[in-house]
């Protein structure tokens, strides 16, 4: 009789002693879920993630062409929209996987300021991945994204790469022919890809500009379109372009398009006769540049026309 009430007691512990510890990672998993990025990865963040879920993140967020986020909204909003609305996180249950390893089930619904609840959005349901730190529970992965960032980087910085050699040759070989100011960024519009082996052929609407820095502002010395396919060899673990074949000046500019850019053509077209197109992509890539050279721009000029804010 006393065995069996000792076993009863023991067994109550134990239950207790793991809800207890359930229930203190679901608090846990709670405060984390603060530090889940919503259009942006806060540096407060960091110490509540693993440091490579972290370094992962802040490679996608603050080292890559604003564009490139844009692109993937599952990165930019992870858990709520671009309508004003705030994430109000609820932890569902939260399973232990080993010693260090837990994974959290995320209710999520959206609301607004007031703190009443977007009647028109559902709750969506979300897995906030956690890992044991040096005692602490920390975020290592949301919703398995961690792998989507690392394919997507490796993608980037390979296209990153072929867009370094096309405007290092754009420079080199094309703005060498333009009057000259202090800086020549060329901007590319990528019309179509295609790898063969280790060659890349790009279909390019690019555009060779030359720059003046006066104060804050880019102004703009000279500048022309160069249309056409370049031919870029990967060698050694770099991208060289081999060829570029251009689009004629004159009367023989759209022959010359057709036959270059082939099947391509319609699109590349509507690039080239969309200046907001074109003015967008020349931006957003002036503002990678600026960056990346620690430049204070806030803005570019062409000649006779207002300043553009960066």
């Amino acid at each position: 009789m006393i065995k069996q009430i000792v076993t009863i007691i023991l067994a109550a512990l134990l239950l207790a002693a793991c809800g207890n510890k359930e229930q203190q990672l679901k608090e846990r998993a709670a405060e984390l879920c603060k530090y889940i990025p919503d259009h942006e990865l806060k540096a407060e963040s960091k110490p509540f993630m693993t440091t490579d879920f972290y370094a992962v993140l802040d490679t996608m967020f603050n080292h890559l062409p604003e564009q490139e986020a844009m692109d993937h909204e599952w990165l930019y909003y992870f858990v709520t929209g671009n309508g004003g609305t705030i994430a109000d996180f609820e932890v569902a249950g939260v399973e232990q996987t080993d010693d260090t390893h837990a994974v959290a089930t995320i209710k999520v619904r959206q609301k607004w300021e007031d703190g009443s609840f977007d009647e028109n959005s559902d709750v969506e349901e979300h897995k906030l991945y956690m890992e044991k730190v040096d005692g602490e529970w920390l975020i290592s992965d949301f919703d398995d994204h961690k792998k989507d960032c690392i394919r997507h980087i490796a993608i980037n910085r390979k296209e990153q790469t072929l867009r370094d050699a096309m405007s290092g040759y754009l420079v080199k070989e094309i703005g060498a022919h333009y009057l000259q100011g202090q800086l020549c960024i060329p901007t590319l519009l990528i019309v179509a890809e295609e790898e063969q082996g280790n060659e890349t052929r790009v279909w390019c609407d690019s555009w060779v500009y030359w720059y003046n820095i006066e104060g804050d502002t880019l102004k703009t010395v000279s500048g022309g379109n160069h249309a056409g396919c370049m031919t870029v060899l990967q060698k050694d673990g770099n991208s060289v372009v081999t060829a570029f074949e251009q689009t004629v000046d004159g009367s023989g500019n759209e022959a010359s398009g057709k036959r270059i850019f082939g099947k391509h053509y319609d699109v590349f077209q509507n690039m080239n006769s969309n200046q907001d197109v074109r003015e967008a992509a020349r931006k957003e890539q002036l503002q990678w540049y600026i960056k990346q050279h620690g430049l204070n721009i806030r803005f570019y000029q062409d000649n006779g026309w207002p300043a553009v804010e960066l």
